[in-house]
């Protein structure tokens, strides 16, 4: 086995292949496969199609890659009923996250102003044929809820598939897994930060996706408010923090990030949600409370998990 990981689209690339031959052919496809990502559908770079889209309120003959983002991203919105709603860019610039993570300042004095959503997704026309997408007047797009999920999913199995090896492709905590696993299953700690190698739970994955989103990892004040880039679609703030951290395990990383991120914004409904769906998932409460839905691995040690 081999692995390999580099920064990317605002996060930390992983990579890691059964066949150590492939790990070089395997970074270079995941490389480029992001940067294409990266130039479609970036909110961060003036130049990327998203932003010019944006900014004309549509176009025609747009970048293939985005226009697939765009139709999955639309697909989440159906799936959760606008619980996971790509027209939330307005909201996400009145809140403070403008630019990439890293560049936004830890703190300010200065209050939100929260931009209240206009629950557009629905009225988004995309036109398969042309490859046109026009947007309602006012609505800017922000796939950051499902673009990088369905990039994991995209990349595992086009790396599994031209390489003939198992593959698992990490994006910042969105997990796709493709070919053949080892025999033990690949094993992952499923913690609120990727970037920690302790706490948390180690389960074996072997097939499908695995993603968690956190209320507590990209946070940052406004006057006396702590905020974060979770957004609830009825209010255009932050989802009230009832979980640290939501995992879901699903036959793909898209469906399990979209079941994820629903969660949080659902918060004490989330478990019976998740349940009704049969999406095997750990919650993680603000105290540290973990609940296990739809069997999800019973945890060897403590049901609660120090902050």
């Amino acid at each position: 086995m081999s692995k390999t990981s580099f920064p990317a689209i605002g996060t930390t690339a992983q990579l890691l292949v059964t066949d150590p031959a492939a790990i070089t052919e395997a970074d270079t496809l995941l490389r480029a496969f992001l940067a294409d990502l990266d130039l479609a559908c970036s909110r961060f770079r003036d130049d990327s199609e998203l932003s010019i889209v944006n900014r004309v309120g549509g176009g025609s003959d747009v970048d293939p890659v985005l226009f697939a983002a765009l139709r999955v991203a639309l697909r989440a919105a159906e799936d959760t009923d606008g619980l996971v709603d790509p027209t939330l860019g307005r909201s996400m610039i009145a809140i403070g996250y403008d630019r990439s993570f890293a560049d936004v300042p830890p703190s300010s004095a200065r209050r939100v102003r929260p931009v209240r959503p206009l629950a557009a997704w629905r009225k988004i026309v995309l036109e398969p044929r042309t490859r046109s997408v026009t947007l309602p007047r006012g609505v800017a797009l922000d796939l950051g809820a499902t673009a990088k999920a369905w990039a994991a999913d995209v990349a595992a199995n086009t790396i599994a598939d031209r390489l003939g090896c198992g593959v698992l492709v990490n994006l910042g905590g969105d997990l796709a897994v493709a070919g053949p696993a080892p025999a033990d299953g690949w094993r992952v700690r499923v913690t609120a930060d990727h970037t920690i190698s302790t706490g948390g739970q180690v389960v074996a994955v072997r097939s499908g996706g695995l993603a968690t989103s956190s209320t507590t990892v990209r946070t940052w004040r406004r006057a006396d408010a702590v905020l974060h880039h979770v957004l609830d679609p009825a209010t255009g703030l932050p989802a009230r923090r009832i979980w640290r951290y939501v995992s879901v395990a699903a036959p793909d990383c898209l469906t399990a990030n979209t079941a994820a991120t629903a969660a949080l914004v659902l918060g004490h409904a989330a478990p019976d949600w998740l349940a009704e769906r049969d999406l095997a998932a750990r919650l993680v409460a603000a105290d540290g409370t973990v609940t296990a839905i739809a069997g999800w691995p019973a945890a060897t040690l403590s049901t609660r998990e120090v902050a």
